[in-house]
C-alpha cells in the first residue's frame, strides 16, 4: 500500500509578495516549443515515468521569481496531480520526470496569467516584464491514477459504512457510559452533571465557556482547558487556553453545541452527545471523521 502522505496543493494566491524581478538568468535552462523552461539536475531514465493522471511524491519549492511561495520544507508529500493545463504550462514538465528525477521548471507568469483570475496572481506581478514562476521538484515516488481512483473508492465505502454504522455506534456509547437521558428529536443527548442558577442562554447573549470535544473513542480533537489539550495530544503552545466567548445564535457554531447549551443556566456542566447531522456531517472538519458523533463537556462560565 503507497503511503498516506497530506496532499500539499502549490498554489498561487494573491498575497503580498515583496519579490524582485527576474527578466533573465535561464541560463542552464531548455525551452519546449511551448515556451515551458526546465533544466533537470538529476535524471534517472530507468525510473518509472509520470503518465497524465499520476500524483507525484516528493519535495518540492515553488517561487516567483525570487520569492518563496510554498514549500515541503525538506518533507516527502503528495504535491500535485498530471493534469493538462495551458501551453507552457507544468503539466508539459511534469510528463518529462520520472521517479528519481530533480527538476526545475520555470512557467511564464504572463501565461499563466490568462488563465487565472488578477487577484490570483502576485501583487507584485507586472505584464510583459518576463516575470516567472519556478517549480523546484525532487520527484521519489509516483501514485497512480488507477491508485488514487482505487483510494477514493475505498474512501468513499468506509464513509458509507461509517454512515451506516454510526446510529449503533452512538446507542453504544450511551449504554457504555450508563446514560440515562433521552435524546431529543434529533437524536441529541443533553446530559446536565450540575445545574447552574445563573442567567439562561438565549439567542443573541454572548456566552462564556469552557469546553472539551471528543471522538466516541474518546480521542480529543479540541479543548479551551490546557490540561484535556496536553491529555489530548492536541495542545499548541500558540493557543490561549482560557474560557471561549460567542453570541449564541450569531457565531456559526454547530447545530447540536447550539440546541445543547440553549436554555441553560450559567454555572450548568453539562455533555452534548452529538450525531453527525448536528455536527459536521458526511464531510467532517480537520481530525474529524466524516459521520462522526461528537461528544462535548460543557462549563458554561457566564451569559450577559
Amino acid at each position: 500500500m503507497k503511503r498516506q502522505i497530506k496532499v500539499a496543493t502549490m498554489i498561487v494566491a494573491g498575497a503580498a509578495l515583496l519579490a524582485a524581478c527576474n527578466n533573465g538568468g535561464m541560463s542552464g535552462y531548455k525551452t519546449t516549443s511551448d515556451g515551458l523552461h526546465y533544466k533537470f539536475h538529476k535524471q534517472n531514465t530507468s525510473g518509472q515515468q509520470v503518465q497524465e493522471g499520476d500524483v507525484l511524491v516528493g519535495e518540492m519549492t515553488v517561487k516567483f521569481d525570487t520569492m518563496e511561495l510554498a514549500s515541503t520544507n525538506g518533507k516527502s508529500e503528495r504535491v500535485m496531480q498530471a493534469l493538462p493545463s495551458f501551453p507552457g504550462g507544468l503539466y508539459q514538465g511534469m510528463l518529462m520526470m520520472h521517479v528519481g528525477d530533480h527538476a526545475t521548471f520555470a512557467v511564464e507568469a504572463d501565461s499563466l496569467a490568462k488563465f487565472v483570475q488578477p487577484d490570483q496572481m502576485p501583487r507584485t506581478y507586472q505584464p510583459g516584464k518576463g516575470m516567472k514562476f519556478y517549480y523546484d521538484l525532487n520527484l521519489q515516488e509516483i501514485i497512480t491514477k488507477e491508485e488514487i481512483e482505487q483510494e477514493r473508492a475505498n474512501f468513499l465505502a468506509q464513509v458509507e459504512e461509517r454512515k451506516e454504522n454510526e446510529p449503533q455506534e452512538i446507542l453504544q456509547y450511551v449504554r457504555d457510559n450508563g446514560i440515562t437521558a433521552q435524546p431529543n428529536k434529533d437524536g441529541l443527548y443533553v446530559i446536565v452533571k450540575k445545574r447552574g442558577n445563573g442567567p439562561k442562554v438565549e439567542v443573541g447573549k454572548e456566552v462564556s465557556v469552557n469546553y472539551t470535544g471528543r471522538l466516541l473513542d474518546g480521542t480529543i480533537f479540541d479543548s479551551s482547558v490546557e490540561s484535556d489539550a496536553r491529555q489530548g495530544g492536541v495542545y499548541s503552545p500558540q493557543r490561549k487556553y482560557e474560557p471561549m466567548t460567542y453570541v449564541q445564535g450569531r457565531d456559526k457554531l454547530i447545530d447540536g453545541w447550539e440546541q445543547g447549551v440553549l436554555g441553560q443556566p450559567a454555572g450548568t456542566e453539562l455533555q452534548l452527545v452529538i450525531p453527525s447531522a448536528l455536527g459536521y456531517g458526511p464531510r467532517g472538519a480537520q481530525t474529524i471523521p466524516p459521520y462522526s458523533p461528537l461528544v462535548f463537556d460543557i462549563e458554561i462560565i457566564s451569559v450577559k
